[in-house]
């Protein structure tokens, strides 16, 4: 396994020590290993959402392009965006 020295805080030293005196982690090597695991997830998770971004992005210039659109009153807005809201949390408790 390849190895690597690592420049750290003196607050993440601390931490780092403080997480293997507890017992939770047998080394250094350790916290860092599941830190990077934490990384990876979050990067995972981002990448997801960004994709999902994108693919609403199209539907929606989509959408626009075939005149597939409401127009909403200023006044109204705030409204239609919470009538949205509604009806998006009633499909996400449907779909569990």
């Amino acid at each position: 396994m390849p190895t690597r020295n690592v420049v750290l805080s003196e607050h993440q030293h601390e931490l780092v020590d403080s997480l293997v005196q507890s017992g939770r982690y047998q080394n250094a090597s350790e916290v860092l290993r599941d830190g990077l695991r934490l990384i990876e997830d979050r990067e995972r998770i981002e990448e997801a959402k960004l994709k999902a971004l994108k693919q609403a992005a199209r539907q929606g210039w989509a959408d626009l392009s075939a005149g597939r659109y409401i127009d909403v009153a200023d006044d109204q807005l705030e409204d239609f965006v919470g009538q949205l809201g509604r009806r998006a949390a009633g499909q996400a408790k449907a779909a569990s």
